[in-house]
């Protein structure tokens, strides 16, 4: 194959070794003179082998994503002027045809990067990639959250309290009043139901029925420590929040354009950012963005049929996010909204998760337009279907797309 790249480099990653193969042209015409160097990962070393890499000229190197060990090669990469990294990845790398066995990752992937067949993935600036970490570390923590305060639950469900089968919330102001009433030794269900605050007063015979159990001194002690732990990471969450808050400054302006759209509150643009950025560019077309995302239907085409096809794995915090903000959208009188309905009954009985990830594909779509073109988001209202669906709408609509096109003798009937 034609040699696109005539000096590049590729890099296998490994936790402790890299093994690093450079590819040159050689001293005859037509040849090619490589190399295969092993380093280890140490910042040191990684040092030298970018130096040896500036010596040999190299323009292009290639590299897997493998895990989180691609951060610090990638990271020494960057510090050189010029030199532009590919991080593939390995799913497709392994799509490619070749000889896999018979020759190194590191030769393998040199040998594809001169021929152009390697794409790189899309790698946030620092800036954007500062807000990254922050936003998926938040996740976790609030991930983490429910978990204990799942674990909370089994220990009240244990010691017969049916608190949350009352309540909305077991760890609210109310409920967190009683629990502590528990762990300091409080066992009548009165005095435990007459702590409600609030709607939930009028609860108070409910509550006295679910408060009444067996629960006993070593379940104290558990409901203590989830508390403790439940405390931590709201704090922690808190500190982040500020934190994210801060650093995502200079991008407020494209902030607060994401939140006019309806579902996509502070969190929701946050995450946004985080992972897409605000520079638009390398995405050419929403369709781009929307397939990087996974968020589109996958191609299944055999002998002219098209067949079924499930979304393809993209980023799974952007589009789990964007789902999360179709739910909040699918009930609001807005044009997300009736859509969302629309599709709905379309797909039927179980659509209900089609129609959210499609209303998230649009989401996605909508968030590409106005971080490209510097917009707001106008909603076109609950009764836009219902407009564009009249049948004076749909002539009028027909007509101008006849008028585009040049049929003046097909005008001229309708007109009569």
């Amino acid at each position: 194959m034609e040699i696109v790249y005539p000096r590049v480099a590729a890099i296998d990653v490994h936790k402790k070794q890299i093994t690093v193969a450079v590819r040159v042209p050689g001293g005859q015409v037509g040849q090619r003179r490589q190399q295969v160097r092993k380093y280890p990962t140490f910042y040191s070393a990684l040092r030298a082998m970018t130096a040896w890499l500036v010596a040999e000229q190299v323009t292009h190197v290639a590299m897997e994503a493998t895990g989180v060990y691609w951060r610090p090669v990638f990271h020494a990469l960057a510090e050189v002027d010029g030199l532009e990294i590919l991080l593939c990845n390995a799913h497709h790398v392994k799509n490619v045809p070749g000889r896999k066995t018979d020759a190194s990752d590191a030769v393998w992937l040199a040998e594809l990067c001169e021929v152009g067949l390697l794409r790189g993935s899309f790698i946030p600036p620092p800036d954007i990639a500062a807000i990254r970490e922050l936003a998926r570390y938040r996740k976790k923590l609030i991930e983490e959250r429910t978990r204990e305060t799942q674990r909370l639950h089994k220990v009240l469900e244990d010691g017969g309290i049916k608190l949350d089968s009352v309540a909305s919330d077991a760890i609210g102001v109310s409920g967190r009043a009683m629990i502590e009433a528990l762990i300091a030794g409080e066992r009548d269900p009165a005095v435990l139901a007459d702590l409600a605050r609030g709607v939930l007063r009028k609860k108070i015979p409910d509550l006295t029925l679910a408060l009444a159990g067996r629960f006993a001194d070593h379940h104290a002690l558990l409901c203590r420590l989830h508390l403790t732990h439940i405390d931590h990471l709201n704090d922690m969450i808190g500190k982040l929040d500020v934190r994210i808050g801060e650093v995502i400054t200079p991008f407020a302006a494209q902030r607060d354009r994401l939140k006019t759209i309806p579902g996509v509150g502070e969190r929701a643009a946050q995450t946004i950012i985080s992972e897409i950025g605000v520079d638009m560019t390398r995405f050419p077309t929403p369709a781009h963005l929307a397939s990087w995302a996974g968020l589109c239907p996958g191609n299944h085409e055999s002998a002219g049929k098209r067949r079924k096809g499930s979304t393809r794995h993209g980023n799974p915090h952007l589009a789990t996010v964007l789902v999360e903000a179709a739910w909040a959208t699918s009930r609001t009188s807005t044009r997300l909204g009736a859509r969302y309905r629309r599709l709905h009954r379309r797909f039927g009985k179980t659509g209900s998760k089609k129609a959210a990830v499609a209303i998230a594909h649009t989401i996605l779509v909508i968030v590409w337009h106005l971080l490209a073109n510097d917009q707001t988001y106008t909603d076109l209202g609950a009764d836009y279907y219902i407009h564009r669906d009249d049948p004076e709408t749909r002539k009028n609509r027909l007509l101008r797309q006849l008028h585009d096109l040049g049929y003046q003798a097909e005008l001229t009937a309708l007109a009569a």
